[in-house]
Parts: C-alpha cells; sequence; structure tokens
C-alpha cells in the first residue's frame, strides 16, 4: 500500500514560524485543516501544537475536533447548508455566513440548543466566490444585528481561490473601512477582521498589510512552506512536511511507444508519439497509486530523473530510462505534492497515512 507521511519536528518548525509572525504583527490565527480530511492522527498533530482555533469546511471533522479537544474554538469556513443548521450550531463555535435566511436559520436553531451562535460575514471583494456584496453590507448588518442567539464576531473575504483574484492593499484596506463604519453606524464592536489566508502572508512581508485586518486563517503554508501569492517557497519553512511513497510493483525494460492501434485511454485522452522514439526502449515502473487516489500531475518525485508515462484508474507508470540508480521491485517512490495533491491523497482511503 502507498502512504503518506507528516514530519512532526518539520509541521513544529513550521508551527512555530508563523506564530512568531503572526504574534509580531498582533495577529490571530486558526489552522485550516481541511487538507487533513478528518484523519484523527493528523489532528492529534495539530492539535498538540497548542492550537486555538481551528477551521474547516466539513462539519464531520469539525465533530471530530470537538470530540478529541473540546476546548478548542471551531469555524465552518463556508456558508452553511440548511440541512446541516443543527449541527453546524453544535460542533461549530463560529460559521462564515453570507445568506440572511441561514443566519436566521441558525439563531432559531441555536435557541433550540440553549447557544449563541457567532457569525463572521463574508463580503464579496473581486473573487465572486462567497460574499455579501459591499452595496447592501450595511443594510444585511441591520438584519443579522436583530436576531436573538447571533452575536457577529467578525467582518471576512476570500481571495484567490477560485479565480486567483490576489489580495493587495487597496482590497483588505476597503475590508478594515467596512469594519469602522459598521462599528460606528450600530455602536457594536467587531472583533475579526478576517482577511488573511495563506496567499495573504507575503502581504506582511512587504510590509503592506492594513493594520485593521487581524485574523488570518492558515491551511497551505503550514504544511506545506507555501508562498501562495508568489507560487514559491518561504525561506525558512518545510515544503515536505507531508510525503508521498508508492511501491513499485512492476519494473521491466519495455518499448517507449505502444504497438497497435491506438484510441482513448479510461480518461478519454488520445496520444500521438514522435517517430524518433520508435524502436527505443526504457525502464518502466508501475507504482501502487493512480487516478483513484491522485493525478500525476499533482506530484513531484524526489528523483529528478523519473518522469511520468501515464496513469490509470489504480497505477502510475513512470520512466527510468536506463534506470541507473538501479530501481528494483518492492523499493519506495518518493514524492512532494502541491496542495491539491495532498488533498487527494489525505481523502483516499487507499492510502495509508503514518507520523514520523
Amino acid at each position: 500500500m502507498a502512504f503518506i507521511t507528516l514530519d512532526q519536528q518539520k509541521l513544529k518548525d513550521n508551527y512555530h514560524y508563523l506564530n512568531k509572525l503572526f504574534r509580531e504583527e498582533g495577529i490571530q490565527w486558526a489552522v485550516v485543516s481541511k487538507l487533513l480530511c478528518g484523519n484523527r492522527l493528523y489532528l492529534e498533530e495539530v492539535i498538540n501544537l497548542g492550537i486555538h482555533q481551528l477551521c474547516d469546511s466539513r462539519v464531520s471533522n469539525l465533530r471530530a475536533i470537538k470530540k478529541m479537544s473540546p476546548e478548542i474554538e471551531t469555524i465552518y469556513i463556508k456558508p452553511p447548508p440548511m440541512r446541516s443548521i443543527p449541527e453546524i450550531v453544535r460542533y461549530a463555535d463560529i460559521s462564515f455566513n453570507t445568506g440572511l435566511s441561514t443566519i436566521q436559520a441558525l439563531s432559531a436553531e441555536a435557541e433550540k440548543q440553549g447557544k449563541v451562535h457567532q457569525v463572521i460575514i463574508m463580503v464579496e471583494m473581486g473573487e465572486l466566490r462567497e460574499g455579501v456584496m459591499r452595496d447592501d453590507l450595511i443594510e444585511f448588518y441591520e438584519k443579522v444585528f436583530r436576531l436573538p442567539h447571533i452575536n457577529v464576531v467578525g467582518i471576512g473575504t476570500n481571495l484567490s481561490c477560485l479565480y486567483g483574484v490576489l489580495p493587495n492593499h487597496d482590497k483588505l484596506i476597503q475590508l478594515s473601512l467596512y469594519k469602522q463604519l459598521i462599528e460606528a453606524k450600530f455602536n457594536r464592536k467587531i472583533p475579526y477582521v478576517s482577511g488573511g489566508s495563506s496567499v495573504s502572508i507575503p502581504l506582511i512581508f512587504e510590509k503592506i498589510l492594513p493594520r485593521g485586518i487581524n485574523h488570518f486563517r492558515v491551511g497551505e503554508t503550514l504544511f506545506l512552506g507555501t508562498d501562495v501569492y508568489h507560487d514559491t517557497v518561504i525561506e525558512g519553512m518545510h515544503n515536505n512536511v507531508l510525503r508521498l511513497y508508492a511501491e513499485i510493483i512492476e519494473l521491466i525494460e519495455k518499448p517507449t511507444v505502444p504497438m497497435g492501434e491506438i484510441g482513448t485511454n479510461v480518461e478519454g485522452h488520445s496520444f500521438s508519439f514522435d517517430s524518433e522514439t520508435s524502436g527505443k526502449t526504457a525502464c518502466r515502473a508501475i507504482l501502487d497509486i493512480g487516478l483513484l487516489d491522485v493525478e500525476s500531475n499533482h506530484l513531484f518525485p524526489a528523483d529528478p530523473q523519473i518522469k511520468f508515462a501515464g496513469s490509470s484508474s489504480d497505477m502510475i507508470v513512470i520512466d527510468l530510462g536506463e534506470n541507473e540508480k538501479n530501481y528494483k521491485t518492492g523499493d519506495l517512490v518518493e514524492f512532494k505534492m502541491d496542495y491539491m495533491g495532498a488533498l487527494r491523497i489525505m481523502n483516499s482511503r487507499y492510502i495509508g497515512k503514518q507520523v514520523r
């Protein structure tokens, strides 16, 4: 079985790097755990870091977190589905919201459960995913403030995830100003301006993050050390907290060009081959991992000489050339992953999960 490993020490190093960065800026931050797909082994490692807030977009994962560590403040980070309202009120201390009818339902359910549910109102700042339109924001807050079992604890926005709209000083200063406007108009204190995710961290380095932004939600940079804004690795952070290992289940020298009439493969793709490679051979290895688990474009071999030859539902084929490193059947091949690769791997029940 292929497996993924989490390096305890490197995770701690990345956490302490970020914690120091945010502490020096007076910013509170929450770990986004959705990458871990509710895996208890890995969640325990994150909880043991000493975090105070955990964000997730699956209520089942928040349920698991609350059972493991009831004192951690949990945040549901997408607009709640109506059919999940009872569980969200039960397991999420805070939820991100954009719809009045949804917040009304949260208030009614919170009354049933004898609670006051906390919400952060998300504002549309150009990414065109979730968010209340800015022209409607004052009226929206006015109606939400009237709800008896709702406590508005923040204003926030999401950028970069759908269309890649990047955060900048102007967008985030606007968000800060909306917070000030709402506080002044309604004489209400709004603690959080949650304008930061992993993609916003470089604005701290460049000293252009508005002072009003006081809350970040970070997942990718913690686990992968990524400067998401520039698609690089942050100096001083580890990009191999998570590593994937797949076993070679066949290794044979074979032709580099298929033989026979070529149609389409399982993904519906067709292929053409350079006539110059006809008659040549290479050592081809089959790995015990496939499209059921991850697409190969999200994987990066630790050995730079390895090339991907193709994938099917449960196998990936790699080209080892002349096999100068003498790989053999049973050997493990190591990969780094990008964010979507790690997410797919973590979500696969066919991949083992280990801590080292």
